[in-house]
């Protein structure tokens, strides 16, 4: 373990609010996509299926391949800087999605908004144990992925009402980049700020690295990429316990962010600015409180020594989202499925921080950005990727009919919470041992 003590509380806090900042202009460069559906079917002439592939795998296949690479760059280089890099280049990604003139160059375009986004999080995973105490980890974690919630209900709300006041608007045109469609300027409205975002990282210093992997001789071992794969496998059931249990979660979570605005546009006719905004507001408040609610919840239960708190805590989300997703779906009336996904948003909350905490909690320091950057691509492929994907595969050729969304989000969401809470039963013994494992040498 590192001799040096961990930041003052105000450093460590600041590092961890500018963190959560760029996670949250992330998530808004990501999510905004699920406003425009509509705009783009109509000028690009695609369907449903085309649309999930973009909110989904083409995003998350260069977001999940990248981010291995990014996980050995998090353990053997500057944290903070390639953070910084990755902000620059996801948002200059973000603002030319509004100049791509066909499908082929928007999917070139997001895929590059991936590339960008695959710097974050092995680096912060890594930056944040480094910043808080073990007894603190999973309260921190939950502050750095509000980032989730804030980023998804900010894009709900400025993707409805930007999308709606320009919906009247005359075609515009700008140097260089000639006549656009009035919502293709709703990409250079969220990209183009992240060049601030980029500066603000580099306000604070990089932390200095604790719990370090030493050899018999004590001295620290390499962040070899050989080392981080040999120390995953020795803990792969917790590895992929944790990464599959996320990846459910995450994908009931993108399923009701990708598809819930054609839910209620197409299903209840809403207009797109109520949409943005009754949506925005429950996943900014409901979101939020669940997240906070489940770290504090498992950094409770950890300080009584229940070492597998963090998954107790993704079990109990698991299965009120699997209950609650799919019967506000179903519900005949607008007002009363909005009830229901007050709560169910809570719920999809509970375990996004700690359930990266449970990750690091297992791992030494060289090698937590490489296990990092492996679950996140089982998360993000699976998660992402079919989150995205399925509703609109399943509306388009399973129900054949889109005003069926609704049937084709429940169905997605029951099989994905149905797998993790099976998933998350079996991997609480070898996360006991693995945790224990590990708080033995730090």
């Amino acid at each position: 373990m590192s001799a040096e003590p961990f930041p003052r509380r105000r450093t460590a806090w600041y590092a961890l609010f500018v963190l959560m900042l760029c996670y949250t202009l992330s998530y808004v460069d990501r999510q905004i996509l699920a406003f425009l559906v509509e705009p783009l079917k109509h000028e690009l002439s695609i369907g449903d299926a085309k649309i999930g592939l973009l909110q989904g795998i083409y995003f998350a296949m260069f977001y999940t391949l990248v981010g291995l690479p990014m996980g050995w760059l998090a353990d053997r280089y500057n944290r903070r800087n390639i953070i910084a890099a990755g902000v620059l280049f996801w948002s200059v990604m973000t603002a030319l999605s509004g100049a791509a003139r066909s499908y082929v160059s928007l999917a070139f375009a997001r895929m590059g908004v991936g590339v960008g986004e695959a710097t974050t999080n092995p680096c912060a995973f890594s930056m944040i144990s480094d910043l808080f105490p073990r007894e603190r980890l999973a309260t921190a974690m939950s502050v750095y992925m509000m980032g989730i919630q804030l980023g998804s209900g900010l894009a709900l709300i400025i993707g409805g009402v930007v999308v709606q006041s320009v919906s009247e608007m005359p075609p515009v045109t700008l140097p260089w980049l000639g006549t656009l469609s009035p919502w293709r300027l709703t990409f250079f409205v969220v990209g183009l700020p992240g060049v601030l975002f980029a500066l603000l990282v580099l306000t604070f210093k990089e932390p200095p690295r604790r719990a370090i992997l030493r050899n018999e001789a004590g001295k620290p071992e390499p962040a070899k990429l050989s080392v981080g794969l040999a120390e995953v496998g020795k803990r792969w059931q917790s590895v992929f316990g944790i990464a599959f249990m996320i990846a459910s979660q995450a994908l009931c979570n993108y399923t009701l962010l990708s598809w819930g605005p054609s839910f209620f546009g197409r299903v209840h006719q809403w207009p797109r600015d109520r949409i943005g905004l009754v949506m925005g507001l429950i996943v900014l408040g409901s979101g939020c409180i669940g997240l906070i609610t489940g770290g504090r919840l498992a950094d409770a239960w950890q300080k009584r020594g229940v070492p597998d708190a963090t998954l107790r805590v993704g079990l109990i989300s698991l299965i009120g989202v699997g209950i609650l997703l799919p019967t506000a779906m179903l519900l005949p009336e607008a007002n009363w499925t909005v009830g229901v996904l007050v709560i169910t948003v809570f719920f999809i909350g509970l375990p996004i921080g700690c359930s990266y905490a449970a990750l690091q909690h297992i791992f030494p320091n060289q090698v937590r950005g490489v296990a990092s950057a492996i679950v996140l691509f089982i998360v993000n492929f699976t998660g992402l990727g079919l989150g995205s994907f399925l509703p609109g595969f399943l509306s388009e050729y399973v129900f054949q009919d889109p005003l069926k969304v609704g049937q084709a989000i429940a169905l997605t969401v029951v099989i994905a919470a149905l797998f993790g809470t099976v998933i998350v039963l079996l991997t609480m013994k070898p996360y006991r041992r693995h945790y224990a494992e590990m708080a033995a040498i730090t």
